[in-house]
């Protein structure tokens, strides 16, 4: 049976050079809605790259992104408007260090979609109360562990109210208690998001994800449903990553 669900992101031959360097090789690949996608491989291989550049905080040599349908480039001149269509969620969390949590889930309602205030505190609380922070609100970011402080990003990120949330190995500079936390939070905010996911961690990969890409200098090597990729890849270089022969 064919696949219907609305096809909201798709990247075709997306290509980045840094001067002579190529990072990525013209990388296609469809995001649909509901779906939850982990980008998975080697250190070094280019995946925060590809999310970057999917976010256009970095900008692509060539190729295509489309937002449901649109050339993003064409379409969205306003890029900080984009990005509220797909949301960016930062492995090192990117908070104002100069304003309380609350702020920092209002600033951006306020300053790109030109919410009045008493809306976005309205639209920042529900958000911060869903990631359990209400409760910090007036704490500035030096106040908070790494796991609070990425579950305020999460939040702020939230409040634009994307459909497509991408996040950059959300969980690589915390503990295991607040990467298991994040985890958890990750698996319910699937019930009502579109997410990309950059991890290096399989057991992540597997636990949060629907279909998984493995990513290796600058080429997706294989893209499948993510229990199929792991059970029975086709490829041999992602049998090999996977089993830890890789190298």
């Amino acid at each position: 049976m064919a696949d219907e669900k609305e096809l909201l992101l798709s990247v075709q031959d997306l290509k980045k050079q840094f001067g002579e360097r190529e990072i990525l090789k013209g990388i296609s690949f469809d995001v649909k809605k509901g779906d939850v996608v982990c980008i998975i491989g080697p250190s070094g291989s280019g995946k925060s790259t590809l999310i970057r550049c999917v976010n256009f905080l970095e900008q692509p040599t060539g190729g295509v992104i489309a937002y449901r349908g649109q050339n993003v480039l064409e379409s969205f001149k306003n890029l900080a408007l984009y990005r509220t269509k797909v949301g960016m969620v930062f492995q090192q969390f990117n908070l104002f260090n100069n304003m309380t949590v609350l702020e920092n889930c209002m600033v951006g309602q306020v300053k790109v979609l030109g919410k009045d205030k008493d809306t976005a505190h309205s639209t920042a609380m529900k958000y911060l109360e869903h990631v359990g922070m209400a409760s910090y609100i007036n704490a500035k970011p030096h106040q908070l562990s790494g796991g609070q402080k990425q579950r305020v990003a999460i939040a702020r990120a939230l409040a634009l109210e994307p459909e497509v949330l991408l996040m950059d190995e959300p969980t690589s500079a915390l503990d295991p208690i607040s990467t298991l936390k994040i985890e958890d939070l990750a698996v319910e905010l699937k019930q009502n998001y579109t997410i990309v996911i950059v991890t290096h961690n399989m057991q992540q990969a597997v636990r949060i994800s629907d279909k998984t890409a493995f990513f290796l200098l600058g080429e997706v090597i294989e893209f499948n449903d993510t229990e199929t990729l792991f059970s029975n890849p086709k490829e041999k270089k992602t049998e090999d990553y996977i089993t830890g022969r890789f190298g």
